[in-house]
């Protein structure tokens, strides 16, 4: 589910996110077992049943911890998530988006009046476990020569990188030649930008996807919702997004003083009515769109485009 500020969205080619976790030598797990580490073999088991680049992402975790262990550093490679499962919880398995949503609503305030439960979004429990890492306190037990042999070692990129779109020399690099064959990551990005365009045109171009947003949009207006898009690849967040972003300050504990200091958090009690009124709102949407979204995941999931997200 996405909160009031970042936005989940599905990958449609190569996902990054293991060499940008990588980098910070924190790749994440959360603290129940949501994200299951390497066995004593020091690889992961790649599931039979994930798709073909959730395999990739799991080989290029694996590729790194080899690759580092022959450079004398450990490097504990954690399962990524897998994005298709990830939907169930939003949109795609109608019951339970529901559960969720009939307890938190939207995830905008649900973190203020369930501090201690990790499964509502910006939760103080949450937010512990989200910091909890694989290799943080590997990481942070080394010395600063050896932290710097790390990096060298595992290639973190500079800003020439960044530029470039090149990966340094290092274990980034090799793992992802490997998995990926090329270092490039403009080029894949391009590649990924391309699939995502093709795939959101059909979406959007689908008749009977565009009758159902049709559908879906009028319900909402009936409750009185605003409707800013039908396309079939936008109006699924829509409602959410907008939750979200006019959420008052102190929703979210990223909100900051237009000085840069951060937004005094507000009680419980303060956001207790606005939970309520999140859960309705939550609610209607998932009515509204139920049919829509019957239709809109089976043909998503064939061709899956980031588009504004449906939930």
């Amino acid at each position: 589910m996405s909160t009031s500020r970042p936005v989940r969205k599905l990958a449609v080619a190569v996902s990054l996110l293991p060499l940008l976790a990588a980098c910070s030598g924190t790749a994440s797990h959360s603290a129940d077992g949501g994200q299951p580490l390497a066995g004593s073999s020091g690889q992961l088991d790649v599931p039979a049943n994930a798709s073909a680049d959730l395999k990739k992402q799991y080989l290029l975790e694996n590729a790194k911890a080899a690759c580092m262990k022959e450079q004398g550093f450990i490097y504990t490679p954690v399962a990524p998530e897998d994005p298709m499962a990830s939907w169930a919880t939003d949109g795609a398995d109608y019951e339970l988006t529901k559960k969720y949503r009939q307890k938190y609503g939207f995830g905008v305030y649900a973190g203020i009046v369930y501090p201690n439960d990790p499964q509502a979004l910006g939760s103080r429990a949450s937010l512990e476990n989200s910091a909890e890492t694989a290799n943080a306190d590997y990481v942070s037990a080394l010395t600063p020569a050896q932290k710097a042999a790390y990096d060298k070692a595992m290639g973190v990129p500079g800003r020439e990188a960044k530029v470039s779109g090149q990966l340094p020399d290092g274990c980034l690099t090799s793992a992802y030649k490997s998995v990926y064959g090329s270092a490039s990551t403009k080029e894949q990005s391009a590649k990924a930008a391309a699939e995502d365009q093709t795939n959101a045109q059909a979406l959007n171009g689908d008749p009977e996807l565009v009758a159902l947003a049709q559908s879906y949009a009028s319900c909402l207006k009936d409750h009185g919702i605003p409707v800013t898009t039908t396309q079939p690849t936008g109006i699924g967040d829509m409602v959410k997004l907008r939750a979200g972003t006019s959420a008052p300050p102190g929703s979210s504990a990223g909100d900051v003083n237009a000085d840069g200091t951060p937004v005094k958090s507000m009680s419980k009690d303060e956001a207790l009515p606005l939970l309520t009124r999140d859960i309705e709102q939550a609610m209607q949407d998932l009515e509204c769109g139920r049919e829509f979204r019957a239709a809109y995941f089976p043909k998503f999931f064939k061709a899956p485009t980031s588009g504004d997200g449906v939930g």
